[in-house]
C-alpha cells in the first residue's frame, strides 16, 4: 500500500480529530466570552502568561498566535485599554517593549485556565483513542 494512500479508518479518524478540536475551541470562546474577552484576547493573555520571563513581546504574541506584527500590535493596544496588561522597556534593551499581565488578567486566566484544564481532562480518554487510531 502508498504510504499516502488513507484507507475509510483514516479519513474517519481526521474526521473526528477535527470534530473533537471544533468542539474544544468552541467550548474555549464560550468560556472565554463569559468572561468578557474574545477567543483571541484569552489566546494572548495564555500566550503572555505562558511565555519565559522577558519573552513577551508584540512579535511573541504574533508569533505564537499566528498574526501579522501590526494584528499583535492592535490586539495588544486593545488588552492594555481593558487593562489586562501593561507594557514596560526592557531592562537590557531599552528598544524592545515587554508586555506584563495585570492582576485583573491573571484571575481571569487562572479561571479560564482551570476550566480549561478540566475539559482537556474530559476528552482525553477520546483523544488518546484517535491518537492510537492514527498510529500516533
Amino acid at each position: 500500500m502508498n504510504e499516502t494512500a488513507l484507507s475509510d479508518v483514516d479519513y474517519a479518524t481526521l474526521a473526528d480529530f477535527r470534530y473533537v478540536l471544533r468542539q474544544f475551541l468552541s467550548f474555549s470562546e464560550n468560556r472565554a466570552g463569559e468572561e468578557g474577552l474574545t477567543a483571541q484576547q484569552h489566546q494572548a493573555l495564555l500566550a503572555i502568561r505562558g511565555a519565559e520571563s522577558g519573552r513577551a513581546t508584540i512579535g511573541y504574541v504574533a508569533e505564537r498566535l499566528i498574526l501579522k506584527p501590526h494584528s499583535a500590535s492592535g490586539l495588544v493596544e486593545r488588552l492594555e485599554a481593558l487593562g489586562l496588561l501593561v507594557r514596560s522597556s526592557s531592562a537590557t534593551d531599552r528598544r524592545r517593549t515587554l508586555l506584563a499581565l495585570t492582576a485583573k488578567a491573571e484571575a481571569i486566566l487562572a479561571r479560564l485556565s482551570a476550566t480549561h484544564r478540566e475539559e482537556i481532562r474530559r476528552i482525553r480518554p477520546f483523544l488518546n483513542e484517535l491518537l492510537a487510531r492514527a498510529g500516533a
